[in-house]
């Protein structure tokens, strides 16, 4: 106990949006900083107290040994409009009390634009229009319509 009160200033900032209305099939997204989301997990919850109260149950969509999409290579498809196969994106919903969200996990080596633009949609908030977002706004909007769609069958099959 080192005798300070209130909450600790963390060196890396959560990176966690939420739509301002919850209750949708993507309710916001959490971006970790580093591959371990075990390790990230305290401070999301941490942050995540305020908006939900205790938080009494996190459930995810994937297994330990299931790796992770790569946003980046969602980009390149949209531009040669010949998308593959794909594994389910990375979904979590954390309980609180009060109320819980669905989060879109966004793999941590995603580019710092899409990653930011990614964060944007998933909070329900439209890019600004400017010709150099455009791609990334494309790419955003694929990663979301299809977390929506994983996000319908996750829930459907819980």
């Amino acid at each position: 106990m080192n005798g300070l009160t209130g909450t600790r200033r963390l060196a890396r900032p959560v990176r966690l949006v939420l739509a301002r209305k919850l209750g949708s099939d993507i309710d916001g997204a959490w971006w970790p900083h580093t591959g371990s989301v075990a390790g990230e997990l305290p401070e999301l919850i941490e942050t995540l107290h305020k908006t939900l109260g205790e938080i009494i149950d996190i459930r995810v969509n994937w297994a330990a040994t299931e790796g992770t999409l790569d946003y980046n290579s969602i980009l390149s498809s949209t531009r040669t409009k010949s998308p593959g196969p794909r594994r389910a994106h990375r979904l979590m919903v954390v309980a609180g009390r009060s109320a819980s969200v669905k989060l879109l996990v966004i793999p941590h080596m995603t580019t710092p634009a899409l990653g930011a633009m990614v964060m944007r949609c998933a909070a329900g908030r439209s890019y600004d229009g400017s010709p150099e977002c455009a791609q990334w706004s494309e790419a955003a909007d694929t990663v979301i319509r299809d977390a929506q769609s994983d996000s319908v069958a996750w829930t459907a099959n819980a």
